[in-house]
């Protein structure tokens, strides 16, 4: 996983993930990283899987580890980082792969449902050297004029309904002040 290729460069790995071994093609998302991640057909950097927690950058490690010692101390629990819990995606629109985590990948042997809830899964986001957390169902990135708008599906008491309720923000990174920016909107009937 040292090696370092270009981005239509692809290398075959096998994984294990949730016990099952299989084979994926798989290509190099940044010279920079040593992750490795799947491209999909609109050419966007999805899940990637790290070899070694160490290939994180230390903000994301530290979730990591958290969450292995939280498996740990919940009845001994063994702790998997799955496939897709690392995805390499433009988050701000400089043209640079910032960091997503989702906890949704997260698996412990003693705990089916540590890390989610009805509200669903807490992703982080790693933007420059800030890490911001959410509580969500599902993200995504999408291009919005300028902006790189980032979509999570939320719990639906945010919408002032219950957990059923459909729920969406919508969230974009300012550089100036580094922090995420959303509204509720103001409909009319």
């Amino acid at each position: 996983m040292g090696m370092k290729t270009g981005w239509n460069s692809a290398i075959t790995v096998t994984i294990n993930a949730t016990e099952a071994a299989f084979r994926c093609r798989v290509i190099r998302c940044d010279w920079d990283v040593q992750v490795i991640c799947r491209r999909t057909d609109c050419g966007k950097c999805r899940p990637a899987f790290a070899a070694d927690i160490s290939d994180l950058p230390p903000p994301l490690q530290e979730k990591v580890n958290q969450a292995q010692q939280a498996c740990t101390d919940f009845e001994d629990g063994e702790f998997v980082l799955e496939w897709g819990a690392i995805t390499r995606v433009d988050l701000d629109g400089d043209l640079r792969a910032d960091w997503a985590l989702d906890e949704t990948s997260f698996a412990c042997s003693s705990a089916v449902s540590l890390y989610c809830g009805t509200g669903g899964c807490m992703s982080h986001f790693l933007v420059g050297d800030v890490l911001s957390s959410l509580l969500n169902k599902g993200w995504d990135v999408v291009n919005l004029g300028p902006d790189h708008v980032l979509l999570t599906v939320v719990h639906g008491s945010q919408c002032g309904g219950i957990n059923p309720t459909p729920c969406v923000t919508a969230s974009v990174w300012d550089a100036e002040d580094g922090m995420w920016r959303s509204t509720a909107a103001e409909w009319e009937n």
